[in-house]
């Protein structure tokens, strides 16, 4: 007779994104159990338990892990607390689900890897923008190869005027570790990284400005100490480029642009947001028999599952976990460079 198998037990610490996005994911897997909650904000905390009948409820993520024995924790806090609660979580014996950015710079990634390692536990970082349809599409065709060698990317987020949570801790660097680079630049580095295959970056030149929001923020009398709008040219060992911008008030048409183009030996490629929301079409560029052709993604798109899903299916399986740490530390790498060639106004080689 075979022993069924025990669903995991999981808790998550912050419950802005973590009600927002961790939450759904854990109850949409069959083999989750969303055992407890934590949340230095008390009405936070009550309103979220209440919605989702949850009894077990904590204000701080060291309570939490004291009083229930959890398999699985989402870190869904500002960035200055990913390194310690995910290295508190790790050392309580549980896998870690962690927002991103992964950390606020690279040698705190490092040690919440080292981390990891000593524990015998697993990081997944909740990269989501790899697991919307049309990336997953885009990724098989390049997988297949019709693309040939990738030799350049464009990733970009641009949003109008779009400050996160203006006066909080988005815009103060201490709690932050920069503006929208770190914060929705992240997502558009991993997902061009994703494509192309994870390819050694060896120097960045980069600048960052912030006229528009620092006015702003003057004149309403908030706390803003980040950029507001980074770029970015990244050079790899293979010889590819990556051209990275990220804002959250440029002077744009779009209320949210979000591309992503990819150029190859065989192929492009051109992911693209409609209109100001966050759907988006994907289209392939080929050259057959000496004829231009151009493909476009039609429904029925390919069934995919957000990142929260697939690490738990993952650890239920045993199967190896996308979206590692290892990888958020290839991105965080570039991330440093960008920030000191900006601040530098210089290239930077980035270090190992």
């Amino acid at each position: 007779m075979n022993t069924p198998i025990k669903k995991l037990r999981c808790g998550i610490v912050g419950l802005g994104v973590g009600r927002k996005k961790h939450i759904p994911g854990y109850l949409s897997h069959p083999m989750a159990e969303l055992a407890a909650i934590a949340d230095s904000n008390t009405e936070k905390l009550n309103a979220v338990g209440d919605e989702f009948h949850i009894e077990h409820r904590y204000s701080s993520l060291t309570e939490m892990l004291a009083n229930e024995k959890l398999d699985i924790v989402s870190i869904a806090t500002p960035n200055i607390f990913h390194k310690d609660m995910t290295i508190e979580a790790l050392e309580a014996g549980c896998h870690v689900m962690c927002e991103k950015p992964i950390a606020m710079n690279a040698a705190e990634a490092q040690e919440m890897i080292d981390a990891a390692k000593r524990t015998g536990k697993r990081i997944m970082i909740n990269y989501v923008k790899r697991y919307i349809p049309e990336s997953i599409a885009v990724k098989r065709v390049i997988d297949a190869g019709m693309l040939g060698d990738i030799y350049f990317a464009r990733s970009v987020w641009l949003r109008r005027r779009r400050l996160p949570g203006f006066g909080g801790w988005f815009g103060k660097k201490a709690m932050s570790g920069g503006g929208p680079l770190i914060d929705i630049g992240v997502h558009r580095l991993d997902l061009a990284l994703w494509y192309m295959g994870f390819p050694k970056p060896v120097w960045v030149m980069a600048s960052t400005y912030n006229p528009i929001a620092k006015a702003i923020a003057a004149k309403e009398k908030k706390d803003f100490d980040v950029e507001d709008l980074a770029v970015a040219l990244i050079r790899f060992e293979n010889g590819a480029t990556l051209e990275l911008e990220a804002s959250w008030c440029a002077n744009i048409k779009e209320r949210e642009h979000l591309s992503a183009r990819l150029l190859g030996t065989k192929g492009g490629s051109l992911q693209h947001n409609i209109g100001d929301v966050y759907d988006s079409y994907a289209e392939i560029y080929l050259e057959r028999c000496g004829c231009q052709y151009d493909m476009r993604l039609h429904e029925p798109v390919p069934q995919t599952y957000n990142c929260i899903y697939e690490f738990v299916d993952d650890i239920v399986h045993g199967n190896p976990s996308a979206c590692s740490a290892e990888e958020a530390l290839i991105a965080m790498k570039i991330l440093d460079a960008i920030y000191e060639s900006a601040a530098k106004n210089e290239p930077v080689q980035i270090q190992y």
